[in-house]
């Protein structure tokens, strides 16, 4: 599968890395937020919801970036030895990426956590296939227009 809309290898990693440190932000201001207005006491919400964000927001970007930079450097590495850009790679970057992340956990954790990110990434790529295919029939070319409903020669048969 072709991504025309990716950067080269090499230059991808620094892209993925900067993309997942700006999701991991975002999202870890949005949930660090809410659990700072819950752990808060009344009448100091905004001031520790200000302070959650503040201190751990950027820990859990940091976490998505290494998670992401990890991810594309063994993309990479996947794309230059099988010499092919497919599904496959993914699936098995995202099981060599959460097994590498665990790696200080032992191996039981290290296995499950390979599991689960090659899972995690299958569903993904399937996604991404069903969909792409799905709106490449929708925009076939070949494809034959729908019957008007407004003809009457339509409606009698």
């Amino acid at each position: 599968m072709e991504e025309y809309s990716r950067e080269p290898c090499p230059y991808r990693i620094g892209d993925d890395i900067g993309s997942a440190f700006s999701m991991g932000l975002v999202g870890g201001s949005i949930f660090h937020s809410f659990n700072g207005y819950r752990h808060a006491a009344k009448g100091q919400k905004i001031i520790s919801i200000l302070r959650e964000v503040r201190t751990r927001s950027a820990l859990t970007g940091v976490q998505f970036a290494a998670w992401g930079g990890m991810f594309s450097t063994i993309d990479c590495c996947m794309v230059a030895i099988r010499k092919k850009e497919d599904p496959l790679n993914s699936i098995a970057s995202g099981g060599l990426t959460g097994a590498l992340l665990a790696i200080r956990s032992g191996p039981k954790v290290m296995a499950g956590s390979a599991v689960l990110g090659a899972i995690i990434l299958a569903m993904i790529e399937g996604v991404g296939l069903v969909t792409s295919r799905w709106m490449g029939t929708m925009f076939d070319p070949t494809q034959q227009p729908p019957a008007d409903l407004e003809d009457p020669k339509v409606l009698r048969a």
